[in-house]
């Protein structure tokens, strides 16, 4: 039998003796359940390796408080239901942030900002795009000499496992569909966009002859 089930109820059990000698009352049973809910999701955390410090309503997170995802990802703000509900901010592990506004659980509005400072924006970005090609660097600190090419827009350029990908916050590998950190700590599963994105566009680890492009002949 499952033993942290047993501690659990045992537990509650004597918190019920101890706080609610009524023992028929009806408004025991109603804290003796939330109390069982509060403890059953903070154990679910557990298992996913997440944790919250917050306010909590029936057992649920619901008010202001702080979810620290294992990847290192915090959003700190206002939650309802258990999830993400109203003004908050996810923190990442290089340093960016996205400030939103969410219901449901669903981002849908904000402001995305990298570790440096830039703020990213949608309908006027000037970074990497068709018309201009440099790398946020060289537009920062200018292009290189002649003959020495910037490949990344960090420099020198992080080595990539063989058979992978660098998508801009770790690796993947499109064999196992895993994104990892730079220091090879999971990140998460890509889905099918993601997975098309990143071997359309990404830099991988590896050369290929790609032979005659009539296109680039111009």
């Amino acid at each position: 039998m499952n033993t942290k089930v047993l501690s659990k109820w045992h537990f509650l059990y004597i918190l019920f003796l101890i706080d609610y000698p009524c023992r028929s009352c009806f408004y025991c049973l109603l804290y003796v359940w939330r109390r069982w809910r509060l403890l059953d999701n903070q154990n679910k955390m557990e298992y996913t390796g997440s944790s919250y410090e917050g306010d909590f309503h029936n057992g649920r997170m619901e008010g202001k408080g702080t979810y620290n995802f294992p990847t290192g990802t915090r959003y700190d703000g206002e939650m309802k239901d258990g999830t993400f509900h109203g003004k908050g901010t996810l923190f990442f592990p290089n340093g960016s942030k996205y400030e939103g506004e969410w219901e449901n659980g669903i981002a849908n509005k904000g402001k995305y900002t990298f570790a440096d400072g830039l703020e990213y924006d949608d309908e006027q970005w000037l970074y990497c795009d068709g018309y201009d090609r440099r790398f946020y660097t060289e537009i920062c600190n200018g292009l290189k000499p002649a003959g020495r090419s910037q490949l990344t827009n960090r420099v020198p350029p992080r080595e990539i496992p063989e058979g992978c990908y660098d998508c801009g916050d770790g690796f993947y590998n499109p064999k196992s569909r895993v994104v990892v950190d730079y220091n090879h700590k999971f990140l998460r599963n890509a889905d099918d966009d993601e997975h098309d994105w990143i071997v359309k566009t990404c830099r991988k680890g590896w050369d290929e002859i790609v032979g005659y492009q009539p296109k680039m002949d111009a």
